[in-house]
């Protein structure tokens, strides 16, 4: 693989409109991210309470342990494809989200799909933070039981105790994220597998007091067999939409992987494998909560609420902490520092995109968003949706029309003679796909009257995306191949 030279890059780019050292290609030294580390991230996106909640929840629907299973591993498969697809750009670049855009949008359109990311991410990012607070929140007044009386004393919307959970837990996130992507990386690898120990233990400890005694063919009510397919086969488009975000962005961390290989292979353990197996593990332990408690029981917290042993609460409620911190790294905080970055590399580098980041979930009050369903629903829901569109695009322009072909030091060049410059600096053969996929996709997302096709979105949003663009850009864009062409054949 040839290193590419940033002093090159730097020097084509005087004016840092395109270039900075962070959104440059990585280097071969600092191509650390193995399998394991790539496995290691996919624990962390996994293992948190939202994810239990949604397969749980399906239960509660009326699915069974084998159909949950069946859905999710069927979602998971797609996103496994798509996460390969997006990583294998990332790795082969060296790049980040926002500079692979630059492909397939140009290198100023690259910024509509890079911000909307953000934007998601910086929501979400809050949001995960203030429900890992609310966790904090719990553990300090069973602990010191001496605050109860801040609980009283409120501002903008949240007591005195809440914003010390919220703003602790907002400052441990950040000083990772600042340390770079290294700290990251070491984080993870840590986190995930102990995360992991602890649902298992959860699992075996539900299972001995229900006796052994659940049903894998039944869920927590009756429901008949055509509603049992299809939320099956829901369960695999919502199994898409919850990770739509990162296969988008995934090449943000396969840039540092050394081969594809290596994405591959931690792709497989941490996607169909990893992330299958955590939600059986959360099924079994809701199904054997029916036994248990009469009910099915959604919340992790609510098994906490019934130990009595605190220092079993105590590390049951640090790790739901870090499970949180762990997520919202990988899938809120990363994307957004590399998209603002890419914005104005002259004067935001990773560092303080990551603090513009943090800055703007704290001033958004996420526990106003999260306390109204309306904004959860539309606004994300919504931009969401168009994350799609994006990827068809993407996916289209990249595999089927450039085959796998790109000038790097085009990515970084900001004038009319890079292959990526289009007119004017942005690609309208993109736009003129975009626009109907994500239409689509929003009326889908928005209108109450599409719910039951809604599930289906992404499906939708790309596939409409995907087949406008490959007609329409096909032998129309510029590409003239050089020594930093990068041909199937060639690629590592």
């Amino acid at each position: 693989m040839q290193e590419i030279d940033h002093a090159q890059l730097a020097a084509q780019d005087p004016d840092g409109r395109l270039y900075n050292a962070d959104l440059a290609p990585a280097r071969a030294s600092e191509r650390r991210w193995g399998s394991y580390s790539l496995f290691s991230l996919w624990m962390n996106d996994a293992h948190n309470a939202g994810n239990y909640t949604f397969a749980a929840g399906l239960f509660l629907l009326g699915l069974s342990p084998i159909h949950i299973t069946l859905g999710i591993l069927g979602g998971c498969s797609v996103i496994f494809v798509g996460c390969c697809l997006s990583g294998y750009m990332g790795q082969q670049t060296g790049a980040p989200y926002p500079v692979v855009s630059r492909i397939s949008w140009g290198i100023w359109g690259a910024n509509f799909p890079a911000l909307v990311r953000g934007i998601v991410a910086i929501a979400w990012y809050g949001v995960q933070t203030y429900l890992a607070s609310i966790a904090l929140k719990v553990l300090l007044l069973r602990f010191v039981p001496g605050l109860e009386g801040l609980t009283e004393v409120r501002f903008a919307g949240l007591d005195l105790v809440g914003w010390i959970a919220f703003l602790l837990l907002w400052a441990i996130q950040l000083a990772i994220v600042l340390r770079g992507m290294e700290a990251v990386r070491h984080f993870q690898g840590l986190a995930g597998p102990a995360i992991w120990l602890v649902m298992i233990a959860l699992a075996a400890w539900m299972l001995w007091q229900s006796g052994f005694d659940i049903s894998w063919t039944t869920g927590a009510k009756p429901i008949s067999t055509s509603e049992t397919w299809y939320w099956t086969f829901a369960t695999v488009g919502l199994t898409i939409g919850i990770l739509a975000t990162l296969m988008l962005n995934f090449s943000d961390f396969a840039r540092y992987s050394p081969d594809r290989r290596s994405v591959t292979v931690g792709n497989f353990w941490g996607i169909p494998l990893n992330w299958t197996a955590f939600a059986l593990t959360s099924v079994v332990v809701s199904a054997a909560s029916v036994t248990v408690y009469g009910e099915a029981v959604l919340d992790p917290a609510v098994y906490l609420e019934r130990i009595e042993n605190d220092a079993v609460v105590l590390a049951g409620a640090a790790v739901f902490v870090v499970a949180t911190i762990g997520v919202n790294i990988v899938a809120n905080f990363v994307s957004p520092a590399f998209d603002l970055a890419n914005v104005w590399p002259k004067h935001i580098d990773f560092r303080r995109g990551g603090i513009i980041t943090a800055l703007l979930a704290l001033v958004s009050m996420p526990w106003n968003l999260y306390s109204s369903p309306e904004i959860i629903t539309y606004f994300l829901g919504a931009l969401g949706a168009l994350l799609g569109p994006f990827f068809g695009v993407m996916a289209v322009d990249f595999f089927l029309l450039r085959r796998q072909r790109v000038r790097v030091d085009h990515l970084y060049l900001p004038t009319p003679e890079s292959d990526y410059y289009y007119r004017g600096g942005v690609n309208r053969y993109a736009l003129i796909a975009f626009v109907p996929a994500a239409v689509l996709s929003l009326t889908l997302a928005v209108v109450p009257a599409f719910s039951t096709v809604a599930p289906f979105g992404w499906f939708i949003g790309c596939g409409v995306a995907a087949a406008v663009y490959f007609p329409v850009a096909r032998g129309r864009l510029p590409f003239t191949p050089d020594e930093n062409t990068r041909a199937t054949e060639a690629r590592a």
